[in-house]
């Protein structure tokens, strides 16, 4: 469904006068729908594989892909995230040239890095997946799957860096509905080539590669069309450093976040095999798929947030980005707190969706009810993260993303397993949501009210609009 062009100087008054419900309901909406959408790529493979394949060790086995797909999804978000982003705060400085600069150097980026780290991956994966905590009974599987999937990768981070871009450009039901057509195409595709055909895990990997090709079609289609407010231009392809420094920089927190998301899960993953083997590997792959809905809520909420925060900080109107941040992360935090809910009282049936065999149930149980007891702190601290990169403070971002998954994780996984055996695993989750919560709170304090101590110009009258 084509989307009519915005009136550009109306869609940049729009997000500088607007109310900011207003504004964060019209950009958040779209982004939610769409992420949720793309988290039921994941889910639904999940699932129709768990059921359609009857052996309990696939289920572990595709636990032990999430790392090596983290590392391809940090690489299209570290030049997705951080071109969305710049984009955003030079539209804020009314300097279209630059923006179609970032645009055009992004696709050559995301390609030469997309075929560097296929390459990779291809060499080294049987070594990478046992890394990862792939045991014999549960290696063929995850190679397998990875071996088919791999080739749709570089069409996977075009889709999402460029989703991005569309949305933070003025077009976020188009980038809705991109997402709404590669997941309905995945939903159809995938048991059709598992219970159908027959075709075993590489059906469900078949499936995604040629969701990811429709959609990366779709998505890329829009910015060659003239029409299109921001699109690609003769002059704009020539890597140009001084702009692909930006985007890298300000790309990196979300890069380190899933780099370090990928770190934790091959210690995750070797611990579980240590101390649970390959059931309680396969347990956290219901807890993963389970919260993957409710982060990437506040993660559609952060990329509905982000074009908002950037431009008004741009134009130098604080108290409109001081509002769209309360609003967000008072919405992430009734997210994340009914996921910390379902999973505390509901996990059996939760299992039960992903899996049949009754000792993986049991253990998957145990695991939800463990790990989602600090789950309902997560949606504060991902709009802390998305706060200070949507205001191009990379550093900052960097290191808040690196708290939970870094700085505290990994000391309790080596601390607590030893004490408490698998419970100390599953302990490591809500301990390091609830110390990386403080660190941001705390910093996210600081950098506020250095914020409001810094002088701002006039805005006039149009500034007074809020919530």
């Amino acid at each position: 469904m084509a989307e009519s062009k915005p009136d550009q100087a109306v869609r940049l008054k729009e997000l500088a006068t607007a109310p900011i419900w207003k504004m964060l309901l019209k950009y958040s909406l779209p982004a939610v729908v769409g992420t949720v959408v793309m988290a039921l790529y994941n889910i639904i493979d999940s699932i129709v594989i768990g059921h359609a394949i009857d052996d309990p060790n696939v289920v572990a086995g595709i636990a032990v892909t999430f790392p090596v797909m983290n590392l391809a999804t940090a690489l299209g978000m570290l030049i997705g995230a951080g071109a969305a982003t710049r984009i955003s705060i030079v539209l804020g400085q009314n300097d279209h040239r630059r923006a179609e600069m970032i645009l055009g150097n992004s696709v050559q980026l995301s390609v030469i890095v997309g075929l560097t780290y296929i390459t990779l991956f291809a060499i080294f994966l049987d070594k990478i997946l046992v890394l990862f905590g792939a045991s014999p009974n549960t290696l063929p599987y995850a190679k397998e799957f990875l071996q088919w999937v791999m080739p749709g990768m570089v069409l996977m981070n075009l889709t999402f860096s460029y989703n991005n871009v569309m949305r933070a450009s003025g077009y976020p039901r188009k980038a809705m509905y991109t997402n709404f057509i590669g997941a309905g195409m995945n939903a159809c595709l995938a048991p059709l080539f598992l219970f159908g055909f027959k075709w075993g895990i590489r059906g469900a990997a078949i499936a995604t590669d040629i969701s990811m090709l429709v959609t990366c079609f779709f998505v890329m289609f829009h910015f060659f069309q003239k029409k299109s407010d921001l699109h690609f231009e003769k002059g704009t392809f020539k890597l140009n450093w001084p702009i692909i420094r930006s985007v890298l920089y300000i790309g990196m927190a979300p890069f380190l976040i899933n780099v370090a998301g990928s770190i934790i899960n091959a210690i995750v993953n070797n611990s579980l095999l240590k101390y649970g083997g390959d059931d309680a590997i396969a347990a956290v792959v219901v807890f993963n798929r389970f919260v993957t809905v409710f982060v990437f809520i506040v993660i559609g909420i952060c990329q509905g947030m982000q074009p908002i925060l950037g431009y008004n900080y741009g134009a130098r109107k604080y108290d409109r980005l001081f509002k769209t941040l309360r609003l967000a992360a008072t919405c992430a935090v009734i997210i994340t707190t009914c996921g910390s809910l379902i999973g505390a009282f509901n996990p059996t049936s939760i299992a039960k969706m992903f899996m049949r065999d009754q000792a993986q149930i049991d253990c998957a149980v145990n695991c939800l009810r463990i790990t989602t007891m600090g789950f309902w702190m997560v949606g504060f601290q991902i709009v802390a993260t998305n706060f200070f990169q949507s205001l191009g403070f990379a550093g900052k971002a960097v290191f808040l993303s690196l708290t939970r998954q870094i700085i505290f994780m990994i000391p309790c996984l080596f601390i607590l397993p030893p004490i408490l055996h698998l419970n100390g695993v599953w302990s490591a989750f809500p301990i390091s949501d609830f110390l990386s919560t403080v660190v941001s709170s705390l910093m996210l304090w600081w950098q506020v009210r250095h914020i409001r101590n810094t002088p701002a110009p006039p805005v006039g009258p149009d500034s007074e609009a809020g919530v």
